[in-house]
């Protein structure tokens, strides 16, 4: 209980400092920054993805080259 009324003070705070618009604002902001950083953790987890399936495909390459320059 103690925790919602500190948010509620901390809210009303903000609304009395900035109003209304820029608090608003501040919430748009935060959850733009939420949504970028999970955009982030998707992409890190595809170039994840990515570097290995073209280290494989270079090695199959680096053996085919090997072996026609063998003959």
């Amino acid at each position: 209980m103690l925790g919602f009324y500190f948010l509620f003070l901390v809210l009303i705070c903000l609304i009395a400092y900035g109003g209304y618009e820029n608090t608003m604002r501040l919430f748009a902001y935060i959850d733009l920054q939420i949504r970028f950083a999970w955009v982030r953790l998707r992409m890190y987890f595809m170039m994840r993805k990515l570097k290995r399936q073209l280290d494989k495909q270079n090695l199959e390459y680096q053996k085919l080259i090997k072996e026609y320059t063998n003959e």
